[in-house]
């Protein structure tokens, strides 16, 4: 049998689309370790600085001014595929692509950003391109950027999802309702106690994780961590800092002398591990990182949710009964010592993220492409 070729398209605005582009990699190569797999950044195939001034623009509308970036998402929300501002993002490294797509040959396109899907699934309507398209949402809402009519197959995070890419003309047959891929290493399980014990904690007192981010402003993180260092209810902390160096430092002296643990960690890539032992997570809304928390039956306390697709992960997280929003940091602090003296509240939260996710899966995504290349073989042979 040939052996599969698949392109996977990917780009650094965020972290959530590079990680399902790597859980998809992960659960491919379990399933046919001999595929020959692409994963490709789209702002490569642009000029530099088009993409440096666009990552920067991005970077600081949601760091500095999260309302603006609310303002231009729903504003752009129900834009039409072929609207003046789509027709403009579909011109953008047509030729690029074309050529690298050529020189690849794959079987199959995998994208988990909007934009190099659009310019593709245009490609295929115009029939340049003969090659399937699969198309990943990484939010548990949709944009109108991600909707075109040229994609073969969409990847829904949820029924909701689903139903409103019918709602824009997408047909049913087309949506898998796999779920947001994740890394295969979030369906393991755990020794929770051993766990526990490497990182010198205790298995008798809860464990609030925070995951502070490389775009969050170190003093309003350094005031939560403040809050459970000081709770008069015994808590330890897991502070993830990712690559916010400003962040890590500033916590030195609290961690010294911290009434409750305080256990602080830059970039890692054990979060499964985390979240395994952890009570509750402190974090923001991105796709990925609630999937992931979802599937290890991790209720999320989220913080200041940025308008638009973060704000439509929280309120699924919210209708789902598995978390809660704080929209301030007055808020968070309630909430927090409303869940330190009320445990039973995050048992609850727990139960319900234990079925969140069931029959839903980045095997059920990867089965989906597999389909998809069969098909596509097959209608070639006959033809």
């Amino acid at each position: 049998m040939k052996h599969s070729r698949i392109l996977i398209f990917s780009a650094g605005f965020g972290n959530g689309h590079y990680r399902a582009a790597e859980a998809v990699i992960e659960e491919i190569l379990i399933k046919e370790p001999e595929a020959t797999i692409n994963h490709l950044d789209f702002g490569d195939f642009l000029s530099k600085r088009f993409n440096s001034m666009a990552k920067n623009l991005y970077m600081e509308m949601i760091k500095h001014t999260p309302k603006l970036w609310g303002k231009f998402y729903y504003k752009t929300s129900q834009f039409q595929p072929d609207s003046i501002a789509q027709r403009f993002l579909n011109q953008l490294g047509r030729k690029e692509f074309l050529r690298y797509i050529q020189s690849f040959a794959p079987d199959l396109i995998v994208c988990t950003y909007p934009t190099v899907s659009s310019i593709l699934a245009q490609l295929r309507i115009e029939q340049i391109l003969h090659i399937p398209l699969i198309t990943i949402i990484t939010d548990y809402t949709v944009h109108s950027h991600w909707v075109h009519p040229g994609v073969d197959g969409y990847v829904a995070a949820c029924d909701e999802v689903k139903e409103t890419l019918i709602a824009w003309g997408i047909k049913p047959e087309k949506i898998f309702t796999t779920g947001i891929p994740i890394s295969p290493k979030f369906n393991l399980d755990k020794d929770k106690e051993t766990i526990i014990k490497k990182l010198g904690l205790n298995p008798k007192l809860p464990i609030f994780l925070l995951m502070g981010g490389a775009y969050e402003e170190a003093k309003g993180i350094k005031r939560i961590c403040e809050s459970l260092a000081n709770s008069h209810v015994s808590v330890q902390t897991i502070i993830v800092c990712g690559k916010n160096k400003q962040l890590f430092h500033a916590l030195d002296e609290l961690v010294e002398h911290s009434r409750n643990p305080i256990l602080r960690m830059a970039y890692v890539h054990n979060v499964e591990d985390l979240m395994s032992i952890a009570s509750l997570l402190i974090t923001k809304a991105g796709g990925l990182t609630v999937t992931e928390a979802l599937s290890k039956n991790l209720p999320l306390l989220i913080y200041r949710a940025l308008p638009g697709q973060e704000e439509a992960n929280a309120d699924f997280v919210q209708r789902l009964g598995a978390g809660n929003l704080a929209n301030s940091e007055e808020d968070l602090h309630q909430l927090i010592e409303y869940y330190l003296t009320n445990p039973q509240e995050i048992t609850r939260m727990r139960e319900k993220a234990a079925i969140a996710l069931t029959g839903r899966s980045t095997g059920g995504t990867v089965n989906a492409m597999f389909k998809l290349i069969l098909s596509t073989r097959k209608k070639r042979m006959i033809s």
